[in-house]
């Protein structure tokens, strides 16, 4: 056989290889239609706090992520982390950690109120003193707050009342206290 055989032999073959060539490529392509949210995610908002405070031998460290599932307009739930690092030098250093439980009700889009458990180890340790020797106390705190807040946009600032305070054994010194609450 001559070379001009040969040619139109592998002609065919060359031709079935490109098009399978570029039906592989094109299937490997996917189509660009935009994501959509799923409906549970639409409702759902994430946030939190960040807190930092440095004084004269003082430090306190904190985070706390949070997320709200919305249901209406008018009624979330949520949940939230949070871990803090307080340390007065020369006096204690403390470590708290753990989660909470939160329901806010919004009856009008300005007012936001809300009531949260919450439930936090805390890792202290007190430093020595000419009187009294280095303790190490570990314990749980119970937080059972209510609050009432301003809402502009997705911020919220208010106070809340810890129903459950106690004097003794508590990671909280008063139970009223301010907060902002931002969720996106």
């Amino acid at each position: 056989m001559t070379n001009l055989n040969y040619r139109y032999l592998l002609l065919p073959f060359l031709l079935i290889a490109l098009s399978l060539n570029t039906l592989i490529i094109s299937a490997q392509e996917q189509p660009d239609f935009p994501k959509q949210k799923s409906e549970f995610w639409k409702k759902v908002q994430f946030g939190g706090g960040l807190g930092l405070s440095f004084g004269n031998n003082y430090t306190d460290i904190s985070v706390a992520p949070g997320a709200v599932y919305n249901f209406n307009q008018y009624v979330g739930l949520g949940l939230g982390a949070q871990y803090s690092y307080i340390k007065n030098r020369d006096y204690y250093q403390s470590n708290l950690y753990g989660g909470s439980i939160i329901g806010l009700f919004n009856p009008i889009p300005q007012i936001q109120l809300s009531a949260e458990i919450e439930q936090l180890r805390a890792n202290v340790s007190y430093g020595a003193t000419n009187l009294n020797p280095a303790i190490d106390d570990d314990f749980w705190s119970t937080g059972l707050f209510i609050g009432a807040g301003y809402r502009a946009g997705k911020a919220t600032i208010g106070a809340r009342y810890n129903l459950l305070q106690e004097t003794r054994r508590n990671v909280y010194s008063e139970a009223f206290m301010p907060f902002v609450r931002i969720y996106f």
